[in-house]
């Protein structure tokens, strides 16, 4: 909104409760959370935006919330077009929110306990088929730096299953070709190794070998993948290569979040265990990656068919149980 003189109307100031307990909000993700900032900030907005409404309304303290008062502003979420997982990721920081304020006595009882997000239903990310993985790989051109560099990070990637923001965050220190191996910072500044596999191993001693001492300038930071200008490499530059890549290969849009899932899917359709696979990507929750993780139907059946002591044996060919015969 703007105001008269052609600015922006400022956003009214909270009152001392409420402010406060955003601050709180805000402390308790940052600082006993260990999250991002970018995640601290749409918190942030998340929570000061409920807040606004809130005083909008005469309700000046957190205490004098209810849960009609949420589910009231859900509903004028959904009224005003805002899409359904925008809405349940604002209720879910609702939940967290006032759950936190109860432990810290701000307020007596939790209005959000019995708030329901709405569905936003299941999307699985596209998953690449092995020749489309192959034709990927091959696509940048590693006569460049920049090229090998894009090659070292979609190798990277593939191999370990990383999110973007961790391959981008990973340090010279934290990187062991020898053994293979490599080592990730995640959410919740939790670490854990990954295993590296020969084609990611090669790319990236490339790289290091003939590629990275060129991007390099005096002030260059530990990171293993530089930007052409020598910096870090960005979040937002690892995958605009990534989609370079796509684009070269002629396989549609991909994203860093498409290798990491196709990386676990391609382990499950070989054979992995789940919790080696939830422990490769860094899940606090194996839920999490059950929800993110999924077996093809046919390969479904024909683990179960090899699998199974009792599986039926009465495909076409197949040799019948002694139990099965007339």
């Amino acid at each position: 909104m703007s105001n008269e003189a052609g600015g922006r109307t400022p956003a009214p100031e909270l009152s001392s409760a409420w402010a406060s307990a955003v601050d709180l909000l805000v402390e308790h993700l940052q600082f006993e959370r260990g999250r991002s900032p970018h995640t601290v900030a749409a918190y942030r907005r998340d929570a000061s935006a409920f807040a606004v409404r809130c005083q909008a309304r005469g309700l000046r303290h957190p205490g004098q919330v209810d849960l009609r008062v949420l589910r009231r502003y859900l509903a004028e979420l959904d009224a005003q077009g805002y899409a359904r997982t925008t809405i349940a990721r604002r209720s879910s920081s609702l939940r967290g929110w006032f759950a936190l304020l109860v432990r810290r006595g701000v307020i007596a009882s939790d209005p959000a306990a019995l708030l329901v997000a709405p569905r936003t239903g299941r999307h699985l990310p596209r998953v690449l088929r092995l020749d489309e993985v192959e034709r990927l790989l091959a696509a940048p051109d590693s006569s460049q730096p920049v090229g090998l560099r894009d090659l070292a990070l979609l190798e990277l990637l593939y191999a370990s299953g990383a999110r973007v923001a961790e391959a981008c965050r990973l340090d010279l220190s934290d990187l062991d070709l020898e053994q293979s191996q490599a080592q990730l910072t995640g959410k919740g500044e939790r670490s854990r190794i990954v295993p590296l596999g020969a084609p990611a191993r090669r790319a990236l001693g490339r790289y290091l070998d003939r590629a990275r001492p060129q991007l390099v300038v005096p002030d260059s930071p530990p990171a293993v993948l530089l930007g052409a200008r020598g910096g870090r490499l960005g979040t937002r530059d690892a995958r605009t290569a990534v989609e370079r890549a796509a684009r070269t290969a002629g396989i549609g849009r991909v994203t860093p979040h498409t290798l990491r899932h196709s990386a676990a899917t391609h382990l499950l359709e070989g054979g992995a265990d789940l919790r080696m696979v939830q422990e490769l990507l860094g899940h606090a929750s194996l839920i999490t990656t059950q929800r993110y993780t999924h077996l093809s139907r046919g390969r479904l059946i024909e683990v179960h068919a090899r699998s199974h002591p009792r599986a039926r044996r009465d495909r076409p060919g197949a040799p019948r149980d002694e139990a099965e015969m007339p």
